[in-house]
C-alpha cells in the first residue's frame, strides 16, 4: 500500500450525496428581501422569456419598484417561526430523508434562487467527500422554467470546479405510480377530515404562458395525465387549472380564479388541492387558501377547503424516498 506523502491534501472518503431542490423563497417577508429574490427569479431566461434589453427596463423600473411591497404582505400572511413555509418544509423533508436513508448517503437541500443556494450546498457535499450527487428537483411535472433552471444552474457551478462529481437527475415523476399513489392518499385523507363532503375537486397547477405549449414544453400534458391518473385511482371526477398568472401573455386555461368564481356562483362544494407543488408555500398557503377562498365566497360559495400538498407527510416521504432510492440504484 502506497502512503500519502505529509504535504498531501486531505482527502475525504467517498461517499454519495442527494440534493433536493425547490424554487425559491426571499430571506424575510419584507420588501427588501423580496426585493432580492424577485431580481434573481425574474430575471432567469427561462423564467420570463422575453429579450433582456425589452424586459430589464420593465423589470427594473416598473415591477421591482411596486410588486416586492405587495408581494411581502403577501408573505407575511404565511410566514411562520421557522421562516419560509417552502424552506421549512424543504428542510424537514431533507431531515427525514436522511434518516430514512441512513449514514452512507449524505442528504441535504437548496433553492433555486435565494438561500441556500444550490453552488454552496454543492460544495457542501463534495467536501463531505460526496464525489456521486442526485439532484432531485422536487417538480413532479417537468417544466423549462422550473426543472431545466436546476439543470442550469448545476452545470454552470460544475463548470468552476476542477475537480467535479458524478452526477444523476431525479426524472420528472408525473405518472410515477409512487407519486399517484401518495397523491390520492393525501387527497383520500384531506376530504375524509373535512367537515363537508366536497362535490367538486379541483387541481390546481402553476400556471405557465400558452406559448410554452405550443414551443414545445411538456408541462400541460404532464399536468393533465397527473390529474387523469389521479382521478382514476381515487374514483372520482378532479377537475384541472392553472394559478399565477403574470403579464398579459396569455395563460393556460382554465384559470384557477375564474374557475373559483364559477364554481361559487353555482353553489359547489369545493375542496382544492396543488398536486404540481411538494411543499406548501406562497402559492398554495395563501394564492389559493386564503385569497382562493376570498374569491370562492364573493362569488356566493360557501364551503371551501384547501388540502395541503404532500410536504413531509408519511405518504409524501414514502414517495420521496422510493424516487430517491431507484435513481441511487447501483451506487452503492
Amino acid at each position: 500500500m502506497i502512503e500519502r506523502p505529509p504535504s498531501h491534501p486531505a482527502v475525504p472518503a467517498p461517499r454519495i450525496g442527494v440534493l433536493l431542490v425547490n424554487l425559491g423563497t426571499p430571506d424575510a417577508p419584507e420588501p427588501g428581501p423580496v426585493r432580492r429574490y424577485l431580481r434573481e427569479f425574474l430575471s432567469d431566461r427561462r423564467v420570463v422569456e422575453i429579450p433582456s434589453l425589452l424586459w430589464q427596463p420593465i423589470l427594473r423600473g416598473i415591477i421591482l419598484n411596486t410588486r416586492p411591497k405587495k408581494s411581502a404582505h403577501a408573505y407575511a400572511q404565511v410566514w411562520t417561526d421557522e421562516g419560509s413555509p417552502l424552506a421549512a418544509i424543504t428542510r424537514r423533508q431533507a431531515g427525514a430523508l436522511q434518516a430514512a436513508l441512513g449514514d452512507d448517503v449524505r442528504v441535504s437541500w437548496a433553492m433555486r434562487y435565494g438561500a441556500p443556494a444550490i453552488g454552496g450546498a454543492i460544495d457542501e457535499l463534495v467536501g463531505e467527500g460526496c464525489r456521486r450527487i442526485l439532484i432531485a428537483p422536487l417538480y413532479p411535472q417537468y417544466c423549462a422554467a422550473t426543472t431545466a433552471t436546476v439543470v442550469d444552474a448545476v452545470g454552470a457551478h460544475l463548470a468552476r470546479l476542477r475537480w467535479q462529481p458524478t452526477l444523476r437527475f431525479l426524472p420528472p415523476y408525473h405518472d410515477d405510480p409512487a407519486y399517484i399513489a401518495a397523491l390520492a392518499a393525501s387527497v383520500e385523507a384531506g376530504v375524509a377530515a373535512l367537515d363537508f363532503a366536497p362535490d367538486t375537486l379541483v387541481a390546481s397547477f402553476h400556471g405557465m404562458p400558452e406559448r410554452t405549449l405550443h414551443l414545445g414544453d411538456p408541462y400541460h400534458c404532464q399536468c393533465v395525465k397527473s390529474a387523469r391518473l389521479l382521478s382514476e385511482a381515487i374514483g372520482r371526477p378532479v377537475e384541472i387549472a392553472f394559478q399565477s398568472r403574470f403579464g398579459r401573455a396569455k395563460w393556460l386555461e382554465p384559470a384557477t380564479d375564474a374557475l373559483l368564481e364559477r364554481l361559487g356562483r353555482e353553489g359547489r362544494r369545493v375542496a382544492i388541492f396543488a398536486p404540481g407543488f411538494s411543499a406548501d408555500c406562497l402559492e398554495t398557503l395563501e394564492e389559493l387558501a386564503i385569497r382562493g377562498k376570498e374569491q370562492f365566497e364573493a362569488a356566493c360559495g360557501r364551503d371551501f377547503a384547501y388540502l395541503g400538498c404532500l410536504n413531509d407527510t408519511p405518504p409524501g416521504m414514502a414517495m420521496l424516498e422510493a424516487l430517491v432510492r431507484r435513481e441511487l440504484a447501483g451506487w452503492h
